[in-house]
């Protein structure tokens, strides 16, 4: 990414992206083309709206944290009618709710959905739901899979999701600024129809442009080069190995944090992509993120919302292996005995390097 910027209406930088092209195609599992956009995920989100829709269809969206509220505002701001399944912070949303929401309103168009809900920890049913949307031709389904895909299992093709977007700050390990979208064949129909506004994010143009190797506006050259550097990692390691690797290492660092007898923020099944935690409340997230930082250099997140200042979260996507893990491990172990929270020290890191010596 540090090397010279080479133009991209050449045929060196059309020779990358005939290469990313077939390599995202195996990361998303799907025969289809999936889309690179000069954006943050929320851009490809946005995209996934215009390009699908019309003004005034009415869709339901999964509201089961801070980015399901997006959807709801990407809507909005296109005069879309949103219905909302409100799920309690922590928790999935249950599919049988999708079903009946459908049946009693056969005007929804639509269900928006995050496959892992990274402000809460949480990864939803995407495959439960997918089987639900897939038996109606009039109702798509829109994932969010920015902290999802290549962290674990979401094959595109094979749930039958019809628009799946990320981006290239998670899993794929590159600054912000690309984003990811797939289509079905079912969403390519409701493009055909659909009658919001749309120039940037174009899917129609960018597939249009995809099939000749290039895009149809300037591409953010520095970070496609980087994804296909990414890509050949990627498709190295392998997808199995690829979702192990997050699998374990979200398993370490939650038995790490039952281990310094902390509760674990997520009460359904987890995503791989993280671990969230409640910081002992005589204590407070908020000094054990700073006590992380000033101590250690180490960044993690805290809650947002109404978890603000209870919750911690530490991410197992990026450029993350095992050293790093129980590197992160030890560091909350060491600033939770200077804060004061009493617990068998040391029972945390010992937990971790375990379940991932015996797994990976």
């Amino acid at each position: 990414m540090a090397r010279p910027i080479i133009h991209h209406r050449t045929a060196e930088f059309e020779s990358i992206v005939e290469q990313i092209r077939a390599d995202l195609k195996q990361i998303f599992q799907t025969s289809g083309e999936v889309l690179v956009l000069a954006s943050s995920g929320t851009g490809a989100m946005e995209g996934a709206v215009s390009n699908t829709l019309c003004r005034g269809d009415r869709v339901l969206v999964v509201n089961s944290g801070k980015f399901g509220e997006r959807w709801e505002k990407i809507c909005g701001a296109f005069g879309i009618e949103v219905e909302e399944i409100t799920v309690e912070w922590g928790r999935a949303v249950d599919p049988a709710l999708i079903r009946q929401k459908l049946d009693k309103n056969p005007s929804i168009r639509a269900v928006l959905m995050q496959a892992s809900e990274t402000s809460t920890g949480i990864k939803n049913p995407t495959a439960k739901i997918a089987a639900i949307t897939r038996e109606r031709d009039d109702v798509i389904l829109i994932v969010d899979g920015i902290t999802a895909v290549g962290v674990f299992p979401l094959p595109f093709d094979e749930l039958g999701i019809d628009v799946l977007v990320a981006g290239s700050q998670k899993a794929f390990m590159l600054p912000p600024g690309l984003s990811f979208a797939a289509m079905s064949t079912k969403a390519w129909e409701f493009n055909k129809t659909s009658d919001l506004p749309k120039f940037y994010f174009d899917f129609k143009a960018a597939a249009k442009s995809a099939d000749k190797n290039t895009t149809p506006w300037t591409p953010a050259v520095s970070l496609v080069r980087g994804l296909s550097q990414v890509l050949k990692m990627f498709v190295g390691e392998g997808l199995e190995n690829m979702h192990k690797r997050h699998a374990v290492f979200s398993s370490a660092t939650r038995s790490a944090f039952e281990a310094m007898e902390m509760e674990l923020f997520t009460k359904d099944e987890p995503s791989p992509a993280l671990s969230v935690a409640v910081a002992p409340p005589d204590i407070g997230a908020g000094p054990l993120i700073k006590t992380l930082k000033e101590d250690f250099g180490i960044t993690v997140a805290g809650g947002q919302d109404q978890a603000k200042g209870k919750i911690f979260r530490v991410s197992h996507i990026g450029y993350i292996d095992r050293s790093d893990t129980v590197a992160v491990v030890s560091a909350v172990e060491q600033s939770l005995k200077k804060l004061g929270h009493g617990f068998d020290f040391g029972s945390g890191a010992e937990a971790a390097a375990r379940i991932i010596s015996e797994n990976l």
